[in-house]
């Protein structure tokens, strides 16, 4: 679609990508997602005779956004393509492409924020220990093991599990330090069970897996190299699975539980935020609102006048 859309168009779309890769540091993933967005949205404006970013205005982006809902678009993907826009307008503001900024008037739809399935505190102990498949081999099930440990023990995302090297564990104080969204390092606490798999792991599993293509990485696949995200994903739902009537919740679950659980024990809200790595306080308060559901629920099924 890209290719399609006049040159002018062209021209701000290949610069709008790199300023989100290169100045924004932007992952991947959003990169694809923003980008994805402003050509939709540029090939609309095509289509209506715009030729540079100078033909932008409200109206457009407002059809652009109307013609989405009217095709069914979820209101959470209504929010991200708003956001979309307006980045996107504000850069090409910034960069002198548009006289002003209408994305600044563009108003985005409120998501529905949906609340996460979380673990019981008993099938978190459970998942911890289940072995879905007797016959792993040893190294590959000391993996799996401290893989679901430090997920759940840190709350960590799956992504910065996996960038985690050997030198990124402080065992003598029980310590991750982890390299967050936006490239932000953080420092994540970890228990004694976590410690204990993370010792196996490195004395009788890391060793019998590593290869020169290794390097410093903590896990591994089973050729030896840095584990890819989708392994890891793979590890927890098949570990799910064997733990009777837990929802099916893959890594971000693990994390969603532990973040319960820290509240559930008395953990100050604040406390909670750094250890996730949450840039506001708002993302972290959903966790409140689970417990309270639990709560809720607990009610309705033990009290006799629920």
């Amino acid at each position: 679609m890209r290719a399609n859309l006049p040159s002018g168009l062209v021209e701000a779309v290949d610069a709008y990508e790199r300023h989100l890769r290169l100045e924004r540091n932007r992952s991947p993933h959003t990169v694809r997602a923003y980008v994805g967005d402003a050509v939709a949205f540029l090939d609309h404006l095509a289509r209506l005779g715009g030729r540079t970013p100078h033909d932008v205005d409200l109206a457009t982006l407002r059809g652009w956004l109307g013609v989405q809902r009217t095709r069914g678009a979820a209101r959470t993907s209504m929010a991200r393509r708003s956001a979309a826009l307006r980045t996107f307008t504000a850069w090409a503001h910034a960069t002198g492409r548009t006289a002003t900024d209408p994305g600044l008037r563009l108003a985005s739809p409120k998501a529905r924020r949906t609340l996460p399935a979380v673990l019981r505190v008993d099938e978190a102990q459970h998942l911890m220990v289940v072995e879905p498949n007797a016959d792993t081999a040893e190294p590959v099930r000391l993996r799996d093991r401290m893989i679901v440990e430090l997920l759940y023990a840190g709350g960590i995302r799956v992504s910065e599990l996996v960038g985690l090297d050997i030198d990124d564990v402080d065992r003598a104080r029980r310590l991750l330090r982890v390299l967050g969204k936006g490239n932000k390092q953080r420092t994540v606490p970890y228990g004694v069970p976590a410690d204990r798999a993370i010792g196996n792991w490195l004395a009788r599993g890391r060793p019998a897996l590593a290869t020169s293509a290794s390097g410093a990485a903590l896990v591994l696949g089973v050729r030896g190299k840095r584990i890819d995200p989708r392994t890891v994903r793979s590890i927890v739902h098949s570990r799910m699975a064997a733990v009777p009537g837990s929802p099916d919740i893959g890594p971000h679950g693990l994390r969603h539980s532990a973040a319960t659980h820290l509240l559930e024990g008395g953990a100050d809200l604040r406390s909670v935020q750094e250890v996730l790595g949450h840039a506001s306080l708002s993302t972290t308060q959903i966790y409140t609102h689970v417990s309270v559901e639990r709560l809720r629920r607990t009610y309705r099924r033990a009290h006799p006048r629920a």
